[in-house]
Formats: C-alpha cells, structure tokens, sequence
C-alpha cells in the first residue's frame, strides 16, 4: 500500500488561485521566496535541460512594465480595452515571478516537452505560493506572447518565451469557488 499524504492531497484537492488585483502587500521577500522557486525548480523536466528560468518583478520594475506593455499594445493597435488589460497585472501588481521558457538544443527531448515542463514550473510556484500561505494568480494574456513586449520589458532573448506571470501577495479577499470539470465527463479507462 502507498503512504499516502493526506494534507497534501486536500490542499490540492481544495487549492483554488487567488484573483491577482486583489494581492497586496506584504509580498514574499527574498528570504520567504527562494523556496517556493525551489520548490518550483523541483518540476519534471525530461533530460534535466532546465527549459525555464526566472525573473523577479518587484515593485519598482511593475510601472515600467506597465508603460511597455501599453507602449507595445498600441503599436500592435490593440483597443482601448486591450491596452488597459495589458496594463493593469502590472499596475495592480506588487510581486511577480515571470517563468521564462528557455528552449535548449535536443536530439531526445523535443520542443513540445520543454514547454510542458516550462508549464509545470508555473503551476508549481503556483501551488508553493499557496501552500505557503500566500496568494497567487498566473497570468499570461496577450501582451506576454508579443516578441517586443518580452525584449523591451524582460531584455528577453529570441529564443526565450513568457510561460506565465505568478503574481504572489497577501489575500485580501476569498474568492468565490468556480465550476469545476466533471470528472467523468472527460476520463476515459482503457483496460485491453
């Protein structure tokens, strides 16, 4: 019989993400995050190419970010709505890791599988930040996937992509629980 981890196991079957417009400081410091990055870096990763790396947003850097990505959607002539989308994770933010997805050169591990790893990075910190007693959001959205917003804010090389922003902070609200997928309704068991 396995030795199950009955605390885990309810964290994950209750983890639920935080909104991030409403985390606020007090945020992770250096001391308090380095585990969950840690904890993140723990991800299954085939061949131990270690496809992602992170950067760490802090406070001060969230305005430029902002400015850049509302520079980055008018050029791309994005509307009004767009623009402010793009703009307001990094107003309202206060702390964010952004996984960055590094593709390295492979003849076994193919590109597909360093951005599923790069994924699982992000869920990772994700639920570390939770476990932690944190709370945290990964974001994305159209702005992260645009070449010249990843150079101008992130100083990101061609070959480097956005996986995700996790946003951690305190809660200042729980959120409503969501629908959750029937389970039944998409699992298929195949025994021959």
């Amino acid at each position: 019989m396995p030795d199950p981890n009955a605390a885990a196991l309810e964290f994950l079957l209750t983890r639920r993400s935080r909104p991030a417009k409403t985390l606020q400081p007090p945020v992770p410091d250096h001391d308090a995050l380095v585990p969950l990055l840690t904890a993140a870096g723990r991800t299954p990763d085939h061949g131990k190419l270690e496809p992602w790396r992170f950067i760490v947003i802090e406070a001060g850097a969230m305005a430029r970010l902002a400015n850049v990505a509302e520079s980055c959607a008018r050029s791309l002539g994005k509307p009004d709505e767009d623009i402010a989308k793009a703009r307001s994770q990094f107003d309202q933010g206060h702390l964010a890791v952004a996984v960055i997805e590094v593709q390295k050169p492979s003849e076994k591990i193919p590109p597909a599988e360093q951005t599923y790893s790069a994924g699982a990075v992000c869920l990772a910190l994700l639920n570390a930040a939770l476990a932690a007693g944190w709370g945290a959001n990964w974001l994305s959205g159209f702005i992260s996937h645009d070449a010249a917003f990843r150079e101008k804010a992130l100083g990101l090389a061609p070959h480097e992509r956005i996986a995700g922003f996790i946003h951690i902070g305190t809660e200042t609200s729980a959120p409503p629980e969501r629908p959750r997928p029937d389970i039944s309704a998409i699992t298929s068991w195949v025994s021959e």
